[in-house]
């Protein structure tokens, strides 16, 4: 059974950083592109980063230079590493395949706030 466990929000102030985890299972993790999503409050669920199995990385301009996605495939795990973090980062992140193919775990809370 696919199953994400995303781990490693919390409270930051702006400016900050903060790197989230996404442990994996039930999936070919190393052949797959893993992606990292958020949902805002009262907005709809959208890409932040990408990373495909030959470590190729793509990201949504709001997160461009700020963000980096990165990859363990022995650990089955994708990270973000998120750093001058912004107001409007707040929300909820998610992991899953770049198809989203796959149920989503609980997510992890980013609250920024001064």
């Amino acid at each position: 059974q696919a199953q994400f466990v995303e781990s490693g929000g919390g409270l930051a102030q702006p400016g900050g950083s903060l790197r989230l985890s996404c442990a994996a299972s039930g999936i070919l993790f190393s052949l797959n592109t893993m992606g990292w999503y958020r949902q805002a409050p009262g907005k709809q669920r959208v890409m932040v980063a990408f990373i495909s199995s030959g470590h190729l990385t793509n990201y949504a301009d709001s997160v461009k230079g700020r963000f980096t996605i990165s990859r363990d495939n022995a650990k089955r795990t994708v990270y973000l590493q998120m750093n001058s973090l912004k107001l409007e980062d707040t929300a909820v992140y998610y992991c899953n395949d770049d198809a989203a193919a796959i149920p989503w775990g609980q997510g992890t809370q980013v609250t920024v706030s001064a």
